[in-house]
């Protein structure tokens, strides 16, 4: 299974695309999207959903993972900006047929370290372990983009296990 996943943002945007064959995760390519920041908003989101659609084109992952909206934003201007991002990711994703799932960044740190309050730096070491890098991804918005990938192969496992034993 292919998978993508992606960290959004108006300024970086980072994805990371991991393939995952029998439990082992391989690290296929991380990037980063930046729209330029002089153009107006709506010019913005054309060019992260047009470099995504480029990267969905290219990768044909079997699922994107995308970080869920933080509502613990001090600005409401920055969330409804990262609405109207998460919603061209979004929108490129169903262009290309690619299902989409949506996790929060304390599920993405349970399903990686067993606790949901995990510091960021310890999920950077269960990237760089599981996908057996010598460095930490940079910058941190790939290294976000993997961990959500990686959260969602340990989801979908586990999904898959319950489902055969007849749990779910």
């Amino acid at each position: 299974m292919r998978i993508l996943g992606v960290d959004p943002g108006l300024r970086t945007t980072g994805y990371g695309i991991i393939d995952v064959e029998r439990d082992a995760p391989v690290l296929v390519e991380g990037g980063i999207i930046t729209p330029n920041a002089r153009v107006p908003l709506e010019r913005r989101l054309g060019e992260l959903h047009g470099e995504l659609c480029a990267v969905l084109a290219a990768a044909r992952p079997d699922v994107m993972v995308i970080e869920e909206l933080w509502s613990g934003y001090k600005n409401p201007t920055t969330a409804v900006l990262m609405g109207h991002a998460r919603g061209v990711l979004c929108l490129a994703a169903d262009v290309h047929g690619v299902r989409v799932r949506h996790l929060g960044h304390s599920h993405v740190k349970r399903a990686l370290t067993g606790s949901g309050a995990a510091r960021k730096e310890q999920v950077k070491r269960v990237v760089m372990l599981h996908l057996d890098l010598r460095t930490v991804p940079e910058p941190d918005d790939v290294s976000d983009a993997l961990a959500l990938a990686l959260a969602l192969a340990n989801i979908e496992r586990a999904e898959s296990n319950l489902a055969r034993a007849g749990i779910a």
